[in-house]
């Protein structure tokens, strides 16, 4: 078990220091095929080059740009979306409005084949849900770089605001709003859709139902982040497609499984109870369970 949450800074595993990888770290530079050559993570003059975190014995994907990786993820998804052999490439960023020309959002990457006039014959919608963080990552992200040779074995375990992937918030706070809003006006419009993410976010989403990839809407691409230990360096691997329907899939993820009713109202008789504690004179109320 990892005492410090670094997998990769600026692209490398921070045990890392081949000319490479210092080069990287040096002038903040992103690997994974970022708009621009440098991070721009958070702040673009003070980016925060975290692409993973250490998650017990998984590393979670924190950063949407590190599943650019060779562009694997645009490979899968066009093998979902269009027969083999069409002529496709990719557009990063597009701006999706509703009938009222609001937006809706944008596609994270849209994959557009077309004809040998240039002409778009048809298109798919590729999302990348990468893992929110709960706790301060920056604050040992910064104290690395302050000496990475000397700061890589850092024990960060007794430190106020350990950094830990929020899974929960990152499937109800942005993957099931996005595939509400955006995913709906795709699937009024029949077009398909990916959604890329890595193993460990993928395995805490409930248990959608799965079928074939010929009446399939949606394609999860799954990917897990495999050590190349000769480079010392991760690589993107391909780990598995599920295919699902789109309504289904949004009803399993938006529904969340209900606890007791009857855990809650303990939990709201001892707030009460709380509340009478704190005054002088309370008044002389039934409790909750006996009214109910």
């Amino acid at each position: 078990m990892s005492r410090q949450p670094l997998a990769e800074v600026f692209g490398f595993p921070i045990d890392n220091f081949s000319p490479q990888a210092e080069r990287h770290r040096k002038l903040r530079l992103c690997p994974y095929n970022n708009r621009v050559p440098s991070c721009t993570k958070d702040k673009a003059n003070d980016p925060l080059g975290v692409c993973s975190v250490l998650d017990g014995d998984t590393v979670a994907i924190t950063c949407p740009v590190r599943f650019r990786q060779d562009w694997l993820i645009a490979e899968d998804a066009a093998r979902f979306f269009f027969p083999e052999g069409t002529t496709w490439t990719s557009l990063s960023e597009v701006r999706l409005n509703d009938r009222n020309g609001q937006s809706a959002g944008n596609i994270d990457i849209v994959l557009v084949a077309y004809d040998d006039r240039g002409r778009i014959t048809d298109f798919g919608a590729l999302e990348i849900q990468a893992v929110y963080i709960s706790g301060n990552v920056r604050r040992p992200f910064e104290y690395y770089l302050q000496s990475p040779a000397d700061h890589y074995q850092m024990d960060w375990s007794k430190e106020r605001n350990y950094p830990r992937p929020d899974y929960l918030s990152s499937s109800r706070k942005r993957l099931a709003p996005q595939l509400i809003y955006k995913g709906g006006i795709l699937h009024h419009w029949h077009k398909k859709q990916a959604v890329a993410l890595h193993r460990a976010f993928y395995d805490t989403l409930p248990p959608l139902a799965e079928i074939n990839a010929e009446k399939a809407e949606i394609a999860w691409l799954i990917y897990d982040l495999v050590l190349d230990q000769e480079h010392n360096q991760y690589v993107l691997t391909h780990i598995n497609t599920v295919y699902t329907l789109f309504q289904e899939a949004l009803a399993q993820i938006a529904t969340p499984e209900p606890g007791s009713v009857e855990t809650f109202m303990l939990h709201l008789q001892e707030k009460l109870d709380d509340k009478f504690d704190g005054d002088a004179n309370p008044p002389d109320a039934p409790l909750l369970t006996d009214l109910l």
